[in-house]
């Protein structure tokens, strides 16, 4: 790849806790994902690079993505999109971005700068012709069908005259429509009967754009554990989210991924406490017996779950070890025993390897998901690129 000559693609955040912590990220392990993953689909590919890379760094990540292979890059706002395709390198890869009102201001510029939209009411139909007529030229869009999320996408009983105002605008040379798109609720939960009902909601919704007059060069449905389980679902593209970053969403579809990204932090301090000593706020855990503890200067603040409070664990010096008490807005504690443990000692957040957490661990411990934990990593921790962790 063109990519294996350069180390460091962002430039690390600078100022708070930077000096004493990092997430360093492994490109190799991304495009391996990437292309373990358009194997499994067999058809192309839009990346989903939204929140800045899920946590790991819009840019950067788009730049992998597509040297691995895939053929369009998903995002969730009008600035993303109009970020990534202003650079020279994505002018030749479409950009989708799917969540913006109709009254948003920065629409026509980011139709200008080739950028392609999801579309979800009339509102927004009327909102692209609008803005198609400011520079000249026919937007690219999606049309977006409701088929059971009742979240984006235009409810069933509008299909109708939705289909019908898009082939207007379409023939007027408003709009092109390129894609014809919906998004599933519980693919990550095999055998839900919403699964079924969605995939024939999404036919429907097919045979109404059809019903216009619309033939639309591609119909995209399935998300990664869409892409993962349901082969019915991936039509002509599929959107691949936290797959890409190396979390299987239905892992009883083994799939080889690897995580991506590695946090890591640094022992600020240890000391001996006695016997019953209270930990953190809210002394909600005393020690049992005299203990070592270390301090790490990590906490909800950059994205450590506070909710992960006693069931996290981290590895140190050697093992996995218990997070004591409350996680705090910049710290937590760490049960060191009797071991020697000493500042500047690494700490494993998030690692890739077998004895490490990974944010599966932490979305357990916190009651959450993945994509939770690797989009909450906060500003303060740098992201370094690296050749391999």
């Amino acid at each position: 790849m063109a990519i294996d000559n350069y180390r460091i693609l962002s430039e690390p955040v600078q100022g708070g806790m930077s000096g004493l912590a990092k997430a360093s990220i492994d490109w190799r392990r991304l495009a391996h994902n990437v292309e373990a993953l358009a194997r499994a689909a067999g058809v192309p590919m839009m990346a989903m690079v939204k929140a800045d890379g899920y946590g790991h760094g819009m840019l950067p990540t788009a730049r992998v993505v597509v040297e691995a292979g895939a053929a369009r890059l998903g995002v969730a706002t009008l600035r993303e999109a109009w970020q990534l395709r202003r650079l020279p390198e994505f002018a030749n890869t479409p950009v989708m971005a799917f969540a913006w009102a109709p009254e948003q201001a920065g629409l026509a510029e980011t139709l200008a700068a080739g950028a392609e939209v999801g579309v979800s009411s009339l509102a927004q139909l009327d909102a692209i012709a609008a803005a198609a007529e400011t520079n000249a030229a026919p937007a690219r869009v999606h049309l977006k069908g409701d088929t059971g999320i009742s979240r984006g996408g235009v409810p069933e009983h509008e299909w109708e005259p939705f289909a019908e105002a898009a082939a207007k605008h379409q023939a007027a040379g408003h709009l092109h429509v390129v894609g014809a798109w919906s998004h599933l609720a519980c693919a990550d939960e095999i055998g839900h009967p919403a699964n079924d009902e969605q995939k024939a909601a999404f036919e429907r919704f097919l045979t109404a754009v059809a019903a216009a007059g619309i033939t639309p060069e591609l119909r995209h449905l399935a998300n990664s554990a869409a892409l993962i389980a349901d082969p019915q679902t991936r039509y002509d593209l599929v959107r691949p989210g936290i797959a890409l970053y190396g979390y299987n969403p239905v892992p009883q579809f083994p799939l080889d991924l690897k995580p991506a990204l590695e946090l890591r932090s640094t022992v600020m301090t240890v000391k001996r406490l006695p016997e019953g000593t209270g930990i953190s706020y809210g002394h909600t855990v005393h020690l049992e017996r005299d203990t070592t503890v270390a301090l790490v200067p990590l906490g909800y603040a950059d994205g450590v779950p506070r909710a992960a409070s006693g069931s996290a664990e981290v590895y140190l010096a050697g093992r996995r070890r218990r997070v004591l008490g409350r996680i705090c807005m910049d710290q937590f504690v760490v049960d060191c025993g009797d071991d020697a443990v000493k500042p500047g000692e690494p700490v494993v957040l998030i690692g890739a390897g077998a004895q490490h957490p990974d944010a599966d661990d932490w979305a357990a411990w916190a009651g959450t998901i993945p994509n939770d934990v690797l989009t909450g990593l906060g500003s303060r921790i740098p992201r370094w690129w690296n050749r391999g962790l």
